[in-house]
């Protein structure tokens, strides 16, 4: 199992209020979901009128795939209007990330010698 996360720095233009913000971001939002099938939301600057962090996850059985729908996440966003992409932070968690092959969640081998 892989899983992806993106974060998605960006800024608003002409935007005065918090209320205009939320009301540009959460159709960006909608759409990531719909499109890529992804969790999203609205994980940084809440509190600042023109900016955003978008965050993004997706899971798979391969990595390729995560990264192609998070790369597909980010040319979305980055192509709308209404917004600057100021910086994009990817990041992956696969098998290979735990040195035994492990995955979270999984029960650790025991011998009838540990006890």
């Amino acid at each position: 199992m892989y899983v992806g996360a993106l974060e998605l720095d960006v800024v608003f233009g002409d935007v005065h209020s918090l209320k205009q913000k939320r009301s540009l971001v959460r159709p960006v939002i909608a759409e990531l979901r719909r499109r890529f099938d992804v969790a999203a939301a609205e994980a940084g600057y809440v509190d600042l009128h023109r900016r955003a962090l978008i965050g993004v996850a997706a899971v798979a059985i391969d990595g390729g795939h995560v990264r192609e729908v998070l790369q597909a996440c980010e040319r979305l966003v980055a192509r709308r209007p209404e917004l600057e992409l100021l910086a994009v932070r990817h990041r992956m968690l696969g098998p290979e990330d735990d040195p035994e092959g492990n995955m979270p969640g999984d029960s650790p081998e025991r011998n009838a010698d540990d006890d």
